[in-house]
């Protein structure tokens, strides 16, 4: 029986060579689901000036590719979905501190209260942000989340 030309290769060569070759074959950045990782965090960078529409389109796609996804793209995935959901809720529970807020400006109250839910609000988006900046940063460094 004939041998692959790989496995052939691989026996002749130097240890050093050896190394080098089983690095490139199974190199990170081939890794099935890497791709969908990438672009997930490219659409939560872009989320705030869509209005998070890219957001929710992302967390679909991480959504939808995590099933076929290597470990590395897999844990970077769960990652951006984890984040999404955090977010997510701080979102719901701001929308009804600035209603809540919006119905007390009758009796003066609710300023305060809104100008608190903006900045917790500025402060959601400014860690969602971070979060996919590193998050896409480790991705490209062959790191886990």
């Amino acid at each position: 029986m004939k041998k692959p030309i790989a496995q052939v290769v691989l026996e002749t060569a130097h240890p050093w060579c050896k190394l080098a070759l089983m690095t490139a074959t199974h190199s990170p950045a081939s890794e099935p689901g890497r791709f969908s990782a990438l672009m997930v965090y490219v659409l939560y960078l872009l989320s705030i000036p869509s209005f998070a529409v890219f957001a929710l389109i992302g967390v679909i796609w991480a959504l939808v590719a995590r099933d076929g996804a290597g470990p590395l793209a897999r844990s970077h995935l769960e990652d951006q979905v984890r984040v999404w959901f955090v977010a997510f809720w701080w979102g719901v529970a701001l929308v009804l501190l600035a209603l809540i807020g919006g119905v007390l400006t009758l009796v003066l109250i609710g300023f305060p209260i809104l100008w608190i839910a903006g900045i917790i609000a500025f402060i959601v988006m400014l860690w969602f942000t971070i979060k996919a900046l590193l998050g896409m940063l480790a991705l490209l460094d062959n790191r886990p989340r």
